[in-house]
Formats: C-alpha cells, structure tokens, sequence
C-alpha cells in the first residue's frame, strides 16, 4: 500500500470467480419432484416369462360369412341397371337416416334439412340438448359461410 497523504491507495485486486458451468443440460442436478412416490406401473419394457411356456391363445373359430348381414352385402348396388328401373339407387338405402338420403351438399345444408324434419317429429321438446346442439352447429356454420362467401357490388 501506498500513502498519499491522508487517503490510502490501495493496489487493484480482485479475487478469482470460478464459474461453474456444466457442459451439457443432462449434467446439470435437477430437482426431484415427488420424492418418496413409487410408480405401480411398469415402464421399464417388456415383461420376462417366469415359466418358459408362451401364453394360451384363444381356440381358431373362423367367421360365418353367410350370416345374413353378409350374405345380403352390396345386393342393391346395380339395382338401376340390372332391376326394372322404377326404383332409384336412393330408395335403397334402408340404414341411413331420412335427412341423409340422396342428400349432396355441406354440412350447413344437411343441417338445415335434419333440422326441418326434427322440428315436424317433435324433436325439440323431446331432446332440448340435441336441438340446441344442432342449432350452434348451424349458426356457426352460417356464419363461417358467410365470412367466406364473397359479397358486394356485381361485376356488371
């Protein structure tokens, strides 16, 4: 140390800093979360056998592919070009509810048509969850179009 008059000038010393850094995230220490729990299940792969015979498989039963519902398949599906021709391909689609059949269309105009015919049936006392469901299927639907479909002055 050096005197200059009455303040001391000390010499310029800083102490080292070791930084410790790890290399990689994987050497970093990590906190343990949930001390003390024990997993039930087993993560760790595939079981080992204990006995060295394989587990019984069930007894070979093959399909009944004449049952009806399978016999029947696809009996109507030339019925325009093979059958007389009074009755059209959709009349023949016995599975498929009413507001479904022979329908081409989006969403918003099958919707529309279930809605018609639920509102006739009663549908709307009957199940108020379903209708009211529906009814936001449809205004979101009808909005959507909206926003999508181009409007205003015609090109004329």
């Amino acid at each position: 140390m050096e005197w200059l008059g009455s303040r001391v000038l000390r010499t310029l010393w800083t102490p080292t800093v070791n930084i410790v850094r790890s290399r990689y995230h994987a050497d970093k220490t990590r906190l343990v979360r949930r001390y003390g729990y024990n997993e039930k299940l087993w993560c760790g792969g595939l079981l080992p056998r204990s006995e060295g015979k394989p587990l019984p498989l069930p007894e070979y039963r093959p399909a009944n592919m004449w049952t009806e519902r399978k016999g029947l398949f696809g009996q109507n599906d030339y019925i325009d070009i093979l059958g007389p021709g009074n009755i059209h391909p959709v009349k023949t689609l016995y599975t498929v509810p009413s507001w479904i059949r022979g329908v081409s269309g989006q969403e918003y105009h099958i919707l529309l048509r279930k809605k018609k015919m639920w509102a006739k049936s009663g549908t709307p006392t009957q199940r108020p969850t379903k209708w009211k469901e529906m009814q936001k299927r449809i205004s979101y639907l009808y909005r959507k179009l909206n926003r999508k479909t181009k409007t205003g002055p015609s090109p004329d």
